[in-house]
């Protein structure tokens, strides 16, 4: 991918990462991001569930929602971020976290008639891979009440932190631990609605 002006990483610049499959991958993982856009005088921060297929970032809304009135009719800025560690240094200065982030920027379309039932057919196996077969679709009425808008990926920066702390180099004489924590998203047993 293309770097651009909005793209471009000043803070850390060796954390940018322009590949598109690392796109495609972090987005894949997650399950939320948010929007970012203008509302009247205001600025607005959102998130909501998100897809992919192909080159291609989905969410979808209520038909009437400002978010998907905005993300239709100006550029928005789309944030994902997966966290993964906890890094503590020997001071204060020095924490941080692990983490894979992602910025994708344009405007999106609207996605309509037979390929929008398919596409949310992808978003329900995103959540729940072969649940299709079990559920009942939606119908007419609900079909109507959502909107599903898709975004080309055709603008977009990963920021990735990995590794341990960076200690200065006095501070590695202190005695206290430093390292990383592990943390991932983990689904837990299923709960049963009776």
């Amino acid at each position: 991918m293309q770097k651009t002006q909005r793209t471009t990483i000043k803070r850390v610049p060796q954390r940018a990462n322009y590949d598109l499959p690392t796109i495609h991958k972090i987005i894949d993982e997650a399950y939320v991001c948010s929007l970012g856009f203008q509302n009247e005088d205001s600025v607005h921060v959102i998130p909501t569930v998100h897809w992919r297929i192909g080159n291609t970032l989905y969410i979808h809304g209520a038909t009437k929602s400002r978010l998907i009135h905005c993300a239709i009719s100006q550029s928005v800025c789309i944030n994902i971020t997966l966290l993964d560690g906890l890094v503590l240094a020997r001071s204060a200065f020095h924490h941080s976290m692990n983490y894979r982030s992602l910025n994708i920027y344009g405007r999106g379309f609207q996605v309509v008639d037979a390929e929008k039932e398919d596409v949310l057919t992808t978003f329900v196996e995103k959540i729940t891979p072969e649940r299709i077969g079990e559920i009942r679709m939606m119908n007419k009425q609900e079909l109507k009440a959502t909107t599903v808008v898709g975004f080309n990926i055709e603008e977009a920066v990963a920021k990735i932190r990995t590794g341990p702390p960076v200690d200065d180099k006095e501070d590695y004489a202190l005695p206290v631990w430093a390292g990383v924590i592990p943390l991932r998203l983990q689904q837990g047993e299923p709960v049963e609605d009776k």
